[in-house]
């Protein structure tokens, strides 16, 4: 039942000894508010990096072909490793991998036009399933290049959204004739990618197409296995397959570092979630011992408070008061204090977390920092229970007072 007469006189002490209470309530608020702007800082870091990984897939395994740097079987160093067609359905039968594709850079003039407009773009040649590693978005009534554009040789492109809306700008594209190099092709369609202005300023040709129309004969400069779901040490296993395959066929160490140029999307991405793990872990160290701070300040506070209130204390006691309505009186100062207080510094913490996530705009490093409504009232709740246990401690001690002794306490 709500006791209005002992609210009072809380409400009374905390008017009465303003400065120590509120140094009681500062230490408090600080440790919710620092606690909600590490966990904020950390997860805005967090989604910064995984912004750069939005644009791609993150279970892939990319391969470039190099140049060796050891001698191998009597062949010397410092041969090219050229990829041919061929090569894609080779992998495709190690343990895990899903799909495979084939990529090969355009190179010499990069111009691209349709009617009047003009402009120099990076032009790739791609197998369907490349599709799948870049995680395009594409729009409507539009289409990525498919198995019929590889076989017939179709002279097909897809534009990235830069491209299309500088030669298109608000016309729509699908059915029209751009030139590549002088030879027309039709644009399928146009895509947008979450990896920013470099990915969308793009467009994709089918290889076979390109590889005939721009005399590139057979050859391929990059591999991507797109795998199955499968850890990060099954998928150094698949890669270690592939490197021997790739090894066998052409004729270098598979464990030449020089000769392939490998991403593993699934390692480096692992990596990053390790990282900010640790990063987490150590702000909640760092959160945890601040309120433990603020926790042993509520105690001492409230320490004091019974030392100056010994004499008080004394006469309720002869007057009748049961040592748990001393007790209580004692916690339930202490709890109203770090309540209130950590409500203040959490409503301060995620105010501060959406004022800088809308003044600063999303980085490679960091975007839209926030945090776990849920983990922010829990902490809360945290911190309000301790500060009831912190308070417990004085309290005891208030109730043990004999009223003789609270009497004569100068």
């Amino acid at each position: 039942m709500l006791d209005l007469d002992k609210w009072q006189e809380i409400l009374s002490t905390i008017r009465k000894n303003k400065l120590r209470t509120f140094l009681t309530g500062f230490s408090v608020a600080w440790g919710i508010f620092m606690l909600i702007v590490l966990l904020g800082s950390g997860y805005g870091l967090e989604n910064g990096v995984k912004k750069e990984f939005e644009g791609d897939a993150v279970n892939y395994i990319s391969i470039n072909s190099g140049i060796t740097s050891l001698p191998y079987q009597g062949m010397k160093a410092g041969r090219y490793i050229e990829f041919d067609n061929d090569d894609p359905p080779m992998l495709a039968p190690i343990p895990k991998v899903d799909k495979t594709a084939s990529r090969t850079y355009v190179f010499g003039n990069q111009t691209i036009t349709y009617k009047n407009e003009y402009g120099s773009f990076d032009i790739f040649a791609v197998s369907p399933d490349y599709y799948f590693v870049e995680m395009l978005s594409m729009a409507e009534k539009s289409r990525f290049l498919n198995e019929k554009d590889i076989l017939d040789f179709r002279k097909v492109v897809v534009l990235g959204k830069v491209v299309r809306d500088a030669l298109f700008k608000d016309h729509d594209p699908i059915g029209e004739f751009v030139k590549i190099n002088g030879v027309p092709f039709q644009v399928v369609g146009h895509f947008d990618d979450p990896g920013g202005d470099r990915d969308i300023s793009r467009v994709y040709i089918p290889v076979t197409t390109a590889q005939r129309v721009f005399n590139m004969g057979n050859s391929i400069r990059n591999i991507s296995l797109i795998m199955k779901d499968l850890s990060v040490d099954e998928s150094v296993q698949a890669l270690t397959k592939a490197k021997q395959l790739l090894g066998k066929k052409y004729k270098f160490d598979p464990s030449d570092s020089r000769a392939l140029f490998v991403w593993n999307s699934i390692e480096n991405y692992q990596r990053f979630m390790d990282l900010f793990a640790g990063i987490r872990f150590f702000i909640w160290i760092i959160g945890i011992g601040t309120i433990i701070a603020g926790i042993v300040g509520v105690s001492n506070i409230m320490t004091i408070v019974v030392k100056d209130r010994v004499k008080e204390i004394g006469i309720r006691k002869s007057l009748g008061a049961t040592p748990w309505s001393i007790i209580s009186l004692i916690l339930q100062e202490s709890v109203l204090i770090t309540a209130f207080a950590g409500y203040i510094g959490l409503v301060l913490g995620v105010g501060l977390l959406e004022l800088v996530s809308k003044i600063l705009p999303p980085t490679d490093f960091f975007a839209n920092p926030e945090v776990d409504f849920t983990i922010a009232i829990g902490a809360t709740i945290l911190l309000v229970v301790s500060g009831a246990m912190a308070g417990f401690v004085p309290a005891r001690r208030a109730a043990a007072i004999k009223p003789v002794e609270a009497l004569r306490d100068e």
